[in-house]
């Protein structure tokens, strides 16, 4: 298994933050763009139909950064979770191979016992019957 290292820990933390704070600071422009958009006087007659807003190019750069930023950081989680998806697999199998290995391991403990038990019996029998044997040539 991978030992955690903290000096690696703190990297990623400092690039997340970053991110975090990028991507938050493009929503909060992206907003803020949405809403100065929807407090300017319509300059027609809207129609009772859902209206198609229009993008000027700011609003569109902005949602484009905003894409970006998002794209980037959840690019980094997801390689992350493939990695660990991967690691999580490769450890499944494992498991499974030193599973079915314990299962043949507890069979051979299973026959190897059944046989000492058998070999104990034909012991204990024949024992018996020399001492029986032994018994009747001693009363004769």
């Amino acid at each position: 298994m991978n030992a955690i290292n903290p000096e690696k820990i703190e990297p990623v933390e400092d690039d997340n933050l970053a991110a975090v704070s990028e991507v938050e600071a493009g929503i909060r422009d992206f907003v803020r763009n949405d809403v100065a958009y929807l407090r300017r006087p319509a300059s027609g007659v809207v129609s009772s139909s859902t209206p198609e807003l229009p993008m000027d190019s700011s609003t569109e750069a902005t949602v484009n950064s905003v894409n970006s930023l998002i794209q980037r950081v959840a690019g980094t989680s997801l390689s992350e979770i493939e990695n660990l998806v991967s690691e999580l697999e490769s450890l499944r199998d494992l498991l499974h191979a030193e599973g079915q290995r314990v299962q043949r391991e507890i069979s051979g403990y299973a026959q190897l016992s059944q046989a000492a038990m058998k070999s104990t019996r034909l012991i204990a029998d024949n024992v018996a019957q020399w001492k029986r044997t032994a018994d009747g040539l001693r009363h004769d």
